[in-house]
């Protein structure tokens, strides 16, 4: 039997793989009656467990780079350009850096509630001294950090065998 920490980084690797599959293609896959019943979600002793085989953990690599003064931005830029060209969505999962590639994958942790997200870079900044990242207002709600609005948090780049880091963007 698994541990809870072990069920948890498998899950969010199944779902990042997903995730990043989806981006990939560009569009989500219709799946038929009998292929939904053979992904159902059974509630085992408060695990959450699915009859999906196991993906391969060793296929993702967290890569530490340390702690990071992290802030958020949101409502004075949604709807503007990013750097990389997207429209800035405040309700999405990204993040700004001053040099990390477009499309860098990054796991940020608040080591005071024990809350972590998945980002992807798609803007420059912060542009305020001090500061290393600047999160959207959805990662920075689910991290617990918008009433302070700057928050010490960890932060680790997520490398996935196989992918070119440019096919993520």
């Amino acid at each position: 039997m698994l541990n809870k920490e072990e069920v948890l980084l498998r899950s969010i690797s199944k779902i990042l793989l997903a995730l990043v599959f989806i981006a990939l293609v560009g569009f989500t896959l219709v799946v038929n009656d009998k292929e939904n019943q053979a992904n159902e979600v059974i509630i085992e002793e408060n695990i959450i467990v699915d009859k999906v085989p196991e993906s391969d953990i060793s296929l993702v690599d967290f890569v530490d780079k340390g702690i990071m003064k992290v802030s958020w931005y949101g409502p004075g830029f949604h709807g503007r350009k990013t750097a990389n060209g997207e429209h800035y969505d405040q309700l999405s999962f990204t993040a700004a850096h001053k040099s990390y590639k477009f499309g860098t994958l990054l796991r940020i942790s608040n080591p005071k509630n024990n809350k972590s997200v998945i980002v992807r870079v798609n803007d420059r900044g912060p542009y305020i001294h001090g500061r290393d990242l600047d999160l959207s207002k959805a990662a920075a709600l689910e991290l617990g950090m918008t009433k302070k609005g700057v928050a010490k948090l960890k932060v680790e780049e997520i490398k996935i065998a196989g992918i070119e880091e440019s096919a993520i963007n």
